[in-house]
């Protein structure tokens, strides 16, 4: 992430139904949709969920209502080596591979055995401070979701990720981490490293939940960079985001929003994800650099756009102008309007015909 640019995150997650085969498609798709990331989810079933742990409603729409969460989570699971290859496809299209670990085995993975640059931690995670530790702890930069978090949990996350960044000391608890979060080197490392994104955690997001403007209340409050994971329908959400300076977007994308699955009905299919990207490129150029001056295209309009002083009649050397004889035209060649009250009462240097333009 360049802070450049809206770092642009393709979020495939679990759309490739549990198939390294479909899987590496949608690195493909990504990448023809110019994405600068993929990211996917990396975890063991049997530690993220329990046998008692219910779906969620919007999963038990798209998935099999019968079945546990622990068993719809099994069939998308994907292995260690399904990872190495996902990232070597990564790797040779030129695409950043990005990872969600959801538990303390897979984040080591993701830290120890592949070459990610950034870990992202979802809304889910935000109070697993064992996790958030490991992830402090990992060198990594950190994506952190806060969807579903008060600003108190975002704080507290953050305190545990500044004491995982300074190596800290001592058995965890919460006196060392607020110490850690309140201290110089703390805040340089979370600047260095983190950034937060507004999120609603909802499949599909509703418009009047998404809350842009918690990305700035994230920005000033914590002073870092910001940004939005989008689980709204389509991408104008998410270019709104830009426009009000997003650092990343993440937006799901799938290759088929028919196919049966979690997460596959509230995300983008390729040429929607290809759309958005496009879009998100021209929202950035549009936004310019702030200052207020005639651009290189408008300089040749301004004579025709504009206007000057005019003769409203023929006006003979010597003659004083008047509201009569004086008016506003174009071209806006002459003598600026904003002269028109000066001009009042002077007398012509020379004679002007109709419509001449007073110099």
């Amino acid at each position: 992430m360049d802070g450049k640019t809206c770092f642009i995150v393709a979020e495939a997650g679990v759309n490739h139904n549990g198939s390294l085969e479909e899987a590496l498609r949608l690195v493909d798709a990504a990448r023809d949709a110019g994405a600068d990331a993929i990211k996917f989810q990396t975890f063991r079933a049997g530690s993220l969920v329990s046998r008692y742990a219910p779906k969620a409603d919007y999963q038990k729409e798209t998935t099999d209502p019968g079945e546990s969460q622990l068993e719809m989570i099994r069939k998308l699971e994907l292995d260690q080596e399904a990872h190495i290859r996902l990232m070597a496809q990564c790797q040779a299209l030129g695409i950043a591979f990005l990872s969600s670990p959801f538990d303390l085995e897979s984040l080591a993975f993701l830290s120890t055995r592949t070459e990610v640059k950034a870990l992202k931690i979802p809304s889910g995670e935000i109070t697993n401070g064992p996790l958030l530790l490991a992830a402090g702890r990992s060198g990594k930069e950190i994506i952190l979701s806060t969807g579903m978090a008060t600003m108190g949990e975002v704080e507290k996350a953050l305190a545990v990720l500044a004491f995982g960044m300074m190596g800290g000391e001592g058995t965890p608890n919460s006196e060392l981490f607020d110490a850690a979060y309140d201290s110089p080197r703390g805040g340089d490392l979370l600047r260095a490293r983190i950034t937060l994104l507004q999120c609603t955690t909802e499949y599909p997001a509703p418009y009047g939940e998404v809350n842009l403007l918690g990305m700035d209340t994230l920005s000033c409050a914590f002073g870092l960079r910001t940004g939005l994971s989008d689980h709204t329908p389509g991408i104008a959400v998410a270019l709104a985001a830009v426009a009000r300076g997003a650092a990343l977007v993440e937006k799901h994308f799938t290759r088929d929003r028919s196919q049966p699955g979690p997460d596959h009905r509230a995300s983008l299919e390729p040429a929607e994800l290809k759309s958005m990207t496009r879009s998100i490129r021209q929202v950035e150029e549009a936004l310019g650099d702030g200052r207020k001056i005639p651009s290189n295209s408008e300089w040749k309009n301004r004579p025709v756009a504009r206007k000057s002083l005019v003769a409203l009649e023929r006006i003979e050397r010597g003659t004083p102008f008047t509201t009569a004889n004086l008016g506003v035209k174009r071209p806006g060649v002459g003598r600026s309007p904003m002269e028109y009250w000066t001009c009042l009462g002077t007398l012509a240097e020379q004679d002007y015909q109709p419509d001449q333009v007073i110099r």
